[in-house]
């Protein structure tokens, strides 16, 4: 095929999937993309996914054009290594979720009423969500929760699964009872593996504690890991300003500049 396609700007679609044909042609093309396989990339679309959610809380629009282009590379490059396989083509890809697009918007593009309130529609996705499990033999409630989420989405998802049936606590009060319980048992854990057990069934509890206070914890806990940098930040400034590092100082001075930053960021005079 002749350069042409490659080598124009205007390329779009048909220009990615041919870049991507030729980094994976086993003669000519890229020896590092020729030995990647389905494992080897997915840690690279998770991280594209990740980059791609930075740019847009940061709201650095004029990166997030970049990032987006990243991870629909990621596409690109899975749906090749099908191809190569026999399995199925990018058109294949983007057929099957326009298909799904369309069934599970039968208020938009078939003939029921759009006189619904955003609840009802939650409430209707989740309906013909169900049908298509059930349509591919997934019969338990917990079945197509995907295990390569991350373990705080997954664990909100699986108690949003159980808790459709009635298995949930109803009150948030109960759930703090029960990250008081897990805690205390956490405390007493001597065993290693006991220890890592314990932990985990106290996350477990704080990500059901998320879910009923409507919080997403993946969202809370990075904007704690930014509170966090940009206080550590502003402790490294301070020592910065007087010739020297973290290394040079101790823990009571460092908590002192860190409750100088927090209160700064209150907006409080007497730091």
């Amino acid at each position: 095929m002749s350069d042409d396609l490659i080598h124009d700007p205007k390329g779009g679609m048909p220009r990615l999937l041919e870049i991507m044909r030729r980094l994976r042609d086993p003669e000519t093309g890229c020896p590092w993309d020729i030995e990647q396989d389905f494992a080897s990339i997915a840690p690279y679309t998770i991280e594209e996914a990740y980059e791609v959610a930075d740019a847009i809380e940061r709201q650095a629009w004029d990166e997030l054009r970049g990032e987006l282009g990243d991870l629909l590379l990621q596409s690109v490059y899975h749906t090749q290594m099908a191809a190569e396989a026999g399995m199925f083509t990018f058109d294949d890809v983007a057929n099957a979720i326009g298909d799904k697009m369309v069934a599970r918007h039968p208020h938009v593009f078939g003939d029921e009423s759009r006189d619904k309130s955003a609840e009802q529609q939650t409430r209707d996705w989740e309906a013909i969500k169900a049908a298509e499990r059930a349509g591919k033999a997934e019969t338990g409630v917990l079945d197509g929760v995907a295990r390569g989420l991350p373990a705080l989405t997954r664990a909100v998802k699986l108690q949003k699964r159980a808790a459709r049936v009635g298995f949930d606590w109803p009150s948030t009060d109960q759930v703090i009872d029960k990250l008081i319980e897990e805690a205390q048992e956490l405390r007493e854990a001597t065993d290693p593996d006991h220890r890592h057990e314990e932990f985990g069934d106290m996350m477990f509890v704080m990500a059901n504690l998320a879910r009923h206070l409507g919080i997403d914890p993946e969202e809370a806990l990075r904007a704690a890991n930014a509170k966090f940098t940009r206080r550590f930040q502003a402790i490294e400034a301070a020592l910065a300003a007087q010739g020297r590092g973290p290394q040079d100082s101790d823990l009571a001075e460092m908590d002192a500049l860190w409750d100088a930053a927090k209160a700064r960021e209150k907006g409080l005079t007497n730091t």
